[in-house]
C-alpha cells in the first residue's frame, strides 16, 4: 500500500494511492485514519510531504563509502542528531540555498526513510520493526561547511526546505534482501548504494534512538546515505530513487534575499 498526503483543493488529505487515482481516507493511518468512498484523480491533487512528523532523527555516517570520503571513522553506535519539522519539502518543491556569505557548499545525501507507526519507546532490536509503519525516500541535504565548522550538524542540516521528503509512504517494502538507493542531479548519476551495506541496519537504529527518545506515529528516521553525495547548486533537479518505494524529485534554487546572512541562517 501506498500513502500519500495530498492538496486537493485547498485541502489537504491522506490517501491510499491506487494506479492514477487517491483514495482519500478521514486521516493519516498511523492516527487512526480510515479509508473513505471518495477518490480523485493524481492528475487533480499535489503531492505533500507524506508525513508531518514531531521530530525527524537523522543517521550519519552509516554506509561504509560515505565514512571514508567524510574521513570518519566507524561509529560504534548510531550517529544520530535532529532536523526540525521545518526542514521538510514537499515532493517537486526547491531546496533554497543559504545566501553565499553563509554557506557556499550544500550537498545532497540520498536516504532511506523510516515512518513510525506508533508509539516506540526503548524496543528491542528483535521487535523493532513491528514498529514500522513504512518506507520512503528523503535528501538529508547538508552545508558542508556549516556542518565541519561546528560542534553539532543543526546549523548545517536544520535549514528550511532542507529535508525533502516522499512521493509517497510504501508500506510493503522487503528490506530483508536489501534495495537500492540511487541520486541523480540534472540526469547524471551521483550517487548509488544498498541498504545491505548499512553499518546499522533499520532494527539497529529504532533500538538505539527509542533507549533515551520516545518515538510517536508519524515521525521519521533517515538512515544514512551512501558514497557519491556532492555538491548543489541554483538551477539543480535532483531526483532520488529507493528500488520498491519510487522517486522524490525536487528543484534548488538560490536565495536572492539578504535577510538569511542577516539572521544568521534562516532560508
Amino acid at each position: 500500500m501506498r500513502i500519500a498526503r495530498v492538496l486537493v483543493g485547498e485541502e489537504q488529505r491522506y490517501g491510499e494511492v491506487v494506479g492514477d487515482k487517491v483514495r482519500l481516507w478521514t486521516a493519516a493511518p498511523w492516527h487512526q485514519g480510515r479509508p473513505t468512498d471518495e477518490r480523485v484523480a493524481m492528475s487533480q491533487a499535489s503531492l505533500l510531504a507524506p508525513a508531518q512528523p514531531s521530530k525527524i532523527v537523522g543517521v550519519g555516517r552509516n554506509f561504509r563509502a560515505h565514512i571514508e570520503e567524510m574521513g570518519y571513522e566507524v561509529p560504534s553506535l548510531p550517529s544520530a542528531f535532529l532536523k526540525p519539522p521545518s526542514a521538510l519539502l514537499d515532493p517537486g518543491g526547491s531546496v533554497v540555498l543559504p545566501p553565499v556569505s553563509v554557506s557556499n557548499h550544500v550537498e545532497h545525501e540520498a536516504e532511506l526513510a523510516v515512518l513510525i507507526g506508533r508509539e516506540a519507546r526503548r524496543v528491542p532490536p528483535e521487535r523493532a520493526l513491528e514498529y514500522v509503519f513504512g518506507y520512503t525516500c528523503a535528501n538529508d541535504v547538508s552545508a558542508r561547511d556549516l556542518q565541519r565548522s561546528q560542534p553539532t550538524p543543526t546549523h548545517g542540516k536544520g535549514w528550511d526546505t532542507f529535508c525533502p521528503v516522499g512521493p509517497w509512504i510504501e508500506t510493503e517494502l522487503d528490506l530483508r534482501a536489501g534495495v537500492q538507493i540511487e541520486c541523480r542531479v540534472n540526469g547524471a548519476l551521483r550517487q548509488q548504494g544498498h541498504t545491505s551495506d548499512m553499518v546499522f541496519d533499520v532494527a539497529a537504529i529504532i533500538s538505539y534512538v527509542t533507549s533515551f527518545m520516545t518515538l510517536f506515529p508519524g515521525d521519521l528516521l533517515l538512515t544514512g546515505s551512501p558514497g557519491g553525495s556532492g555538491p548543489l547548486a541554483d538551477g539543480d533537479e535532483v531526483q532520488i530513487s529507493i528500488e520498491g518505494i519510487g522517486t522524490l524529485h525536487h528543484g534548488v534554487r538560490a536565495d536572492r534575499t539578504d535577510s538569511g546572512a542577516a539572521a544568521g541562517g534562516e532560508a
